[in-house]
């Protein structure tokens, strides 16, 4: 539980766009964890078994949500904050980019985490996931695929997909066009 902690919740974090919905996702997925530890294939790896279980009880909490109520994506995330700069050569990438800030960085940081929260957010569930899976969490394409239970050219069609979707979001979000 510790060894994945921080990544998991990252993961969680973006993927709900709430960090109390994260925290609650994170013991479910654990709990779920224990439950099913028997049915673990040891020839496998751990990490996708866990981001499998932990996507699909965000998943579940999202559909829950949205029969309920629409979801506000865009605000700002557990306090939480981007590192680098925002200068005109950044890539779409390096907006991703969850390294902790400098002292003198917290507003412009604030700022743009909430926008790209807000260009995440935007994203179709499935294309969500596996960028999450992908950048944020450095997981490989045979490891996202595992996770997700879809085929390796299925994880390569959406990441491409989702890298495009996002820096059209990423445009519209940068110029202050948010729909809110």
């Amino acid at each position: 539980m510790r060894r994945h902690h921080d990544d998991l919740m990252r993961f969680l974090t973006r993927m709900t766009g709430d960090r109390t919905r994260a925290e609650d996702v994170f013991q479910e997925t654990m709990l779920q964890i224990h439950i099913s530890a028997d049915t673990f294939d040891a020839t496998r790896r751990f990490k996708p078994w866990l981001f499998t279980i932990a996507a699909n009880k965000a998943r579940d909490l999202l559909r829950r949500n949205a029969r309920r109520r629409t979801l506000d994506l865009d605000g700002r995330v557990g306090g939480g904050r981007s590192g680098g700069g925002g200068g005109e050569g950044t890539t779409f990438v390096d907006l991703m980019s969850i390294d902790a800030p400098g002292p003198d960085a917290a507003v412009g940081d604030s700022e743009r985490e909430s926008m790209v929260q807000a260009a995440v957010g935007d994203l179709p569930l499935g294309l969500r996931e596996v960028l999450l899976m992908a950048y944020f969490q450095k997981m490989s394409y045979s490891q996202i695929a595992d996770a997700l239970d879809i085929p390796l050219g299925t994880v390569k069609s959406r990441l491409h997909a989702a890298v495009a979707a996002f820096a059209r979001k990423w445009q519209v979000v940068s110029k202050g066009n948010i729909d809110r």
